[in-house]
């Protein structure tokens, strides 16, 4: 007998087993119940949005956590109540019922059916299936507003189409998918009008999109299948990593993973400015987020409309300033033989409407030429010849990648440009000209100083050789501000209300910092030189050239700067949140930053740190790590910004030396304070202090009037050896429940501030133990500056030099 109910009790939790992924007619699912697909990826169920009672059937990740669905059945007739069901109806198709019965969605199929059962995938695919096995009709074929792997987005198949709102998941105004016209384009239309687009397909990525480098050639796919029909299929090679992409109701497709945390994370928006709204600057207009105003005419152009252009509205855009030689009457014209040529534009976002040509790249240009019409032609290895007939339009100038756009001019616009070019050159020979007299000048002078003693002399000549140097410097900043967009004064002061207090978002070292709206209606943050400062000056030279070149979504970006009227002024983009102190250690303000959003804001530095050390163009150490130098976006995710102090490394080069120590006091690593020596370890242990300081709530300098206690970091120390490590965390964000994770960043925070620079990791290396759950993490050794810093007394004079103040920058003398 209890053999008999062991056997009963086996076979039906394997009838469970083997249905825990599916609905059949005799296994329906309720509100309260899921199936789950066989790899645990995903599940169906019932759901209501954030705000909002009503009950819907989706699929979604299985993740623990905030939901994120990718699919929606009834998303146009929610349930009002508990009570609903999906279940096979008697004519084989899949439905959603209410508790009176009624269908609210259905699978509608044609075919005619009654054994017929529906199953979850482990690719996220709902599909329901006849009895002979073959599929009748599957969710990717009719998706809502996600593409997950292994879907398919073909012109032929219906589109992605957002949510009305994130409450909302009925349809809303914004749609995406493919434009199969000559070459392939991905979409986003605002009803059935075009809002953003891909740029054309060239064979690995889209190149409209920057930095969609080589890590997508892995991802997504452009295939055919058996009727002919072209489709995009994202097919993500890591399949241990979950990755989607989501069109919301703002009409922006987001780049959604999990990373190792268990935290979802926005790697990439297809709206980064306002440029990326289609056909932003009209007709022949150009587009370029760091200018003011952002839209411009393309060469040989000029604004339809100049009045309603210089109000920021540009759809107009802008039409032809001369005839084109190939337009005029040859016979009349006085420039006969002077023929159309073409003007080259880097980095650019190609037009819309694409015409490929299949002919070399040599040949590429005496075609376009030859016809009238075509305005612009580029060439691109994956696609090749393309030509542009008629207007130009969605042109936008990126800071890197792109291709190279060709546009036709006439023969006098090619004149100017050459004239532009001499002036250039012109410039460039005098800038080396005025070095070498202004060389030669300080020789003689310290020639003369030595051997003739003529005071008088030498001090004329003195005076000379600092005017001199002084020309030659301001021409060689101002050639470095050419790589970057130029405000106007005017601009700034109206953007800001005429620099007005009430605008003021902090004062620091360099000067005040003032939010402002441009005319365009971008909010900008405007970092003002300060007269009065005895600093600033080589700070705000090393900044634009530093952070100027520099791209990551962990960087703050510097979007033009100033130098008229004798000011000097940085203009970022706007961070709402202000800085990282303002959440951190402000009493008065409510606590917003639980551990996960310490835990993404801790990575999200890293991140931004390990392109400043290896994945950058140029290696940069910043040398000032410090809360108040982490901006929070709109999301709360971490920029580092204020770049004045850092410095530009050789490709081989792993140290420098320094008779001028700079930083702020408890930032700075021992051997940069004491012995001017600065490296990448300079700036893990700033990154260290960081992740302490954010673990616990206090500032390093927090003990510092403290006798009875030491530094943060000697305090951490100590706990951290009495296994009492608990005790540092914050109050606030203490959960037993995920203790370890905080203490293994205490761990990683102390092998980062330990004493000796060779003992601490590197910047990728600790990347690694914050993503990866590492078991066996080096013990740390003891960290620098863990006993009492000076008394008042005793102080030396390069701490008296030192200043506590985080938002001052801190100048020391070098031992």
């Amino acid at each position: 007998m209890r053999e008999s109910l062991f056997i009963l009790l086996l076979a039906c939790c394997f009838v469970v087993g083997i249905s825990i992924d599916t609905i059949t007619r005799t296994q329906p699912i309720e509100d309260s119940e899921t199936i789950v697909s066989s790899d645990q990826a995903y599940k169906l169920g019932f759901f209501s949005p954030a705000s909002n009672s009503d009950r819907y059937v989706g699929i979604m990740f299985n993740v623990p956590g905030t939901a994120h669905i990718i699919w929606v059945a009834n998303r146009e007739r929610p349930l009002n109540g508990p009570s609903g069901t999906v279940e096979i109806l008697e004519d084989g198709n899949l439905a959603v019922l209410n508790g009176k019965k009624e269908i609210l969605w259905s699978s509608n199929v044609s075919k005619s059916t009654n054994d017929t059962s529906a199953q979850l995938l482990d690719t996220g695919n709902l599909v329901l299936t006849d009895s002979n096995g073959t599929s009748i009709w599957e969710s990717f074929q009719v998706p809502t507003d996600t593409f997950v792997q292994k879907m398919r987005l073909s012109a032929s198949l219906i589109n992605l189409t957002s949510w009305k709102s994130a409450f909302d998941p009925s349809i809303g105004s914004f749609s995406s998918g493919l434009y199969l016209f000559q070459i392939p384009q991905l979409f986003i239309w605002n009803n059935s009008k075009p809002y953003w687009r891909s740029g054309p397909w060239g064979g690995n990525t889209f190149i409209g999109i920057p930095g969609m480098n080589s890590a997508y050639r892995n991802r997504l796919y452009l295939q055919e299948d058996n009727s002919g029909s072209m489709y995009f299929i994202n097919d993500y090679s890591d399949t241990s990593g979950m990755l989607y992409y989501m069109l919301n109701s703002s009409g922006v497709i987001n780049e959604v993973s999990l990373d190792g945390n268990g935290y979802w994370n926005i790697s990439w928006s297809s709206q980064e400015s306002q440029c990326d709204v289609y056909g932003k600057c009209g007709p022949f207009g150009i587009c370029n987020p760091r200018d003011s105003p952002i839209c411009a005419c393309l060469p040989g152009f000029q604004p339809r409309d100049r009045e309603e252009w210089s109000r920021g509205n540009w759809t107009g855009g802008c039409i032809r300033r001369g005839w084109l030689q190939c337009e005029r009457n040859q016979s009349a014209s006085e420039d006969q033989g002077k023929q159309d040529g073409y003007l080259k534009l880097k980095n650019m976002k190609v037009p819309d409407f694409p015409e490929p040509i299949a002919i070399p790249e040599e040949e590429c240009r005496s075609p376009c030429l030859q016809n009238c019409s075509c305005t612009a032609y580029a060439y691109y290895n994956g696609i090749g010849c393309m030509h542009w007939n008629g207007s130009l339009i969605d042109v936008q100038q990126f800071s890197f990648d792109g291709i190279d756009l060709y546009i036709r001019a006439a023969y006098s616009e090619l004149d100017t440009g050459k004239r532009k070019d001499m002036k250039a050159v012109i410039a460039s020979t005098v800038i080396v000209a005025s070095l070498l007299i202004a060389f030669s000048a300080y020789i003689c002078w310290k020639w003369l100083a030595k051997n003739k003693g003529k005071d008088q002399e030498v001090k004329l000549l003195s005076e000379d050789v600092i005017k001199m140097v002084n020309i030659v410097s301001d021409t060689v900043d101002r050639a470095k501000f050419e790589e970057l967009p130029l405000y106007s004064y005017e601009a700034l002061a109206n953007a800001t209300n005429n620099f007005q207090s009430k605008n003021m978002l902090g004062k620091g070292g360099f000067g005040p910092v003032y939010k402002g709206k441009l005319l365009d209606g971008q909010e900008i943050a405007v970092k003002r030189l300060s007269n009065s400062s005895s600093q600033g000056v080589e700070e705000f030279m090393n900044e634009v050239v530093v952070i100027s070149k520099l791209q990551h979504k962990n960087l703050v970006r510097l979007l033009g700067c100033c130098i008229e009227r004798e000011e000097k002024m940085l203009i970022y983009e706007y961070m709402p949140n202000k800085s990282l102190d303002s959440y951190l250690f402000d009493a008065s303000k409510p606590n917003i930053l639980d551990w996960r959003r310490r835990a993404i804001i801790i990575e999200g530095i890293a991140r931004g740190l390990l392109y400043l050390h290896r994945d950058s163009r140029l290696k940069i150490i910043h040398r000032d790590l410090k809360v108040s130098n982490i901006l929070l976006d709109e999301e709360l995710k971490p920029k580092i910004s204020d770049f004045g102090l850092a410095r530009i490394f050789g490709g081989n080069q792993d140290q420098a030396n320094t008779n001028r120590v700079v930083g702020t006091y408890g930032y700075m690593a021992p051997e940069y304070a004491m012995e001017g020596r600065f490296s990448e370890k300079s700036d893990v242990y700033g990154f260290g202090v960081l992740l302490l300081e954010i673990v616990s709530g206090r500032r390093n300098t927090s003990f510092y009037h403290d006798e009875n206690e030491l530094s943060l970091l000697g305090y951490s120390w100590r706990l951290w050896n009495e296994t009492q490590a608990t005790r540092l965390i914050d109050a606030a964000i203490y959960d037993q429940g995920i203790e370890h994770d905080i203490l293994r960043y205490i761990h990683i925070g102390l092998l980062c501030v330990q004493e000796f620079a060779k003992d601490r990791p590197d910047v990728s290396a600790v990347l690694l133990m914050l993503t990866t759950e590492i078991s066996n993490l080096p013990r740390p050794k003891l960290p620098g500056y863990t006993g009492r810093l000076g008394s008042p007394q005793s102080e030396s004079s390069a701490q008296r030099d030192c200043s506590i103040n985080d938002v001052t920058v801190t100048v020391v003398g070098g031992r």
